[in-house]
């Protein structure tokens, strides 16, 4: 490589870590599955990493320099995202325990009616998904509690999952707290707020749809009645005191979104909020969280310390309602951390030697109007999903890959961070070998088989991206330096 720009490498020798990072993660997804997060996937992309640098340096002459300088740079450009990810645990700690997130489910389930159940229940899982961030944590909880109901009513279990499933994702998607929405526009360099707005779009339509498709459904589809909801709303009640008050937390949220406050700066308040909400609203529960008999200054100190960084367990006596309300707060998102940073050093790599510009340039050379480019974004995207097993490595490699295709193009990163999460992002849950998949089908008790056809949502998505890139809706192109 000559001055490290000149000459890249050649195509088959770029894809080469590609497809030892590939085959490795199929092996670390068939040893350990949906725990594949906490760790096997980071040392597969470590593993690769290496692979990349023996060829980088024993093939083509790359200086060590160069790719230790293209890791710090990725990194350091994951910073705050890094930051935003732990500050979204402390939310989701703070937010259950001080009851914000019971009152919100509360009053959704209020609304559930056995004609209305997939459509509400697609509502109620986009609204905690939104809130919370996680469709995992979504799907885990409330999904658990509605997939248990639903079949109660007798309706099909795969109807019932992809109502579930969509409403997560669609919640995910357009969360503010969601680390997948943070990470697909930091990895292309969108302010996040830009890319969730744009991302509305697409995104909305295909909600829209989905929506249209689970009321048809509900009101043809046989069905009992909604006793079960009406339980699991009283089981929250006699755990946590509900009140409209606490919704305040999300209300000022939602204004300094709207006010476009920085990401960083919206989520403290938030959480802060929520700290403030706990020991008001839920003195007894602070006091359990810091194992204590009653609340004090001391014991409410380390109660709210402990919901910001760490799990917290509140015995309800009911195992759906402990699965609802036990967090992990900061704590539960390191391996996450770890596997960014990991990503991180993939992806510096493949840069820094230019094997992602040299299998780019394949792109360059076919693609030449928008359309083809969204097209072949999304075909990525769900490439990346069906080799790597992995939504996050997905997003990495779709948006660093297309990165400087875009901007050869005088297309908007924020066109490419949004094709990202309509493809890599809401289709990872429909392929069995997924992590995605694979956690989604265990903890629902439906095959990814069986619930796919009904993830409506999901499917969609990447349709509907396609669609808007067909007819130019908001897409503008910039001028491209020559």
């Amino acid at each position: 490589m000559k001055n490290g720009e000149e000459t890249l490498p050649a195509v088959w020798v770029s894809a080469i870590p590609l497809a030892v990072l590939a085959s490795l993660l199929f092996l670390v997804i068939r040893c350990f599955g949906g725990g594949a997060i906490d760790g096997g996937s980071q040392i597969a992309l470590l593993s690769a990493s290496s692979v990349a640098v023996m060829l980088a340096m024993g093939i083509y002459g790359c200086r060590w320099s160069r790719l230790e300088e293209a890791i710090v740079d990725n990194i350091h450009s994951s910073a705050s995202a890094i930051l935003i990810l732990l500050l979204i645990g402390a939310i989701a700690g703070t937010w259950m325990v001080s009851g914000v997130v019971p009152t919100m489910i509360c009053y959704g389930l209020e609304i559930l009616h056995p004609s209305f159940f997939l459509v509400a229940s697609c509502v109620v899982c986009a609204g905690v998904s939104l809130m919370t961030g996680s469709s995992w944590t979504t799907i885990a909880t409330i999904g658990v509690a509605l997939m248990g109901i639903g079949r109660a009513m007798g309706f099909a279990e795969g109807w019932v999952a992809g109502a579930i499933v969509s409403g997560a994702y669609f919640g995910d998607k357009v969360s503010l707290l969601s680390d997948t929405t943070v990470l697909a526009s930091s990895t292309v360099g969108v302010p996040v707020f830009d890319h969730i707005r744009y991302m509305l779009r697409t995104t909305v339509p295909s909600f829209v749809v989905a929506l249209a498709v689970f009321t048809v459904a509900g009101l043809t589809l046989p069905h009992g009645d909604a006793a079960q909801a009406d339980l699991y709303a009283a089981a929250l009640r006699s755990t946590f005191r509900v009140t409209p008050w606490l919704l305040a937390v999300p209300l000022v949220t939602g204004v300094l979104i709207a006010r476009k406050w920085p990401a960083i700066v919206t989520l403290f308040v938030a959480a802060v909020l929520a700290s403030v909400a706990m020991v008001a609203a839920q003195p007894a529960l602070v006091a359990r969280v810091a194992g204590a008999a009653e609340l004090d200054l001391l014991s409410g100190f380390k109660g709210v310390l402990m919901s910001c960084y760490g799990p917290t367990a509140i015995p309800s006596g009911d195992a759906q309602i402990d699965g609802l309300i036990a967090t992990r707060g900061m704590a539960g998102m390191l391996n996450t951390v770890w596997l960014i940073v990991c990503a991180m050093c993939f992806g510096g790599v493949m840069t820094g030697s230019g094997m992602l510009r040299a299998l780019t340039e394949v792109f360059l050379r076919f693609v030449r109007r928008t359309f083809p480019v969204v097209a072949s974004t999304v075909g990525a995207g769900i490439f990346f999903n069906l080799c790597t097993a992995d939504q996050y490595i997905s997003i990495i490699l779709s948006g660093r890959l297309f990165r400087d295709l875009y901007a050869d193009r005088g297309l908007e990163a924020r066109l490419l961070s949004r094709s990202v999460e309509d493809s890599a992002t809401v289709c990872s849950v429909l392929i069995p070998w997924n992590s995605c998949g694979m956690t989604q089908a265990t903890v629902l008790g439906v095959s990814t088989f069986v619930y796919m056809p009904y993830c409506i949502f999901n499917l969609v998505s990447p349709l509907m991206s396609l669609a808007v890139a067909a007819t130019g809706w908001g897409i503008r192109r910039r001028k491209v330096e020559s």
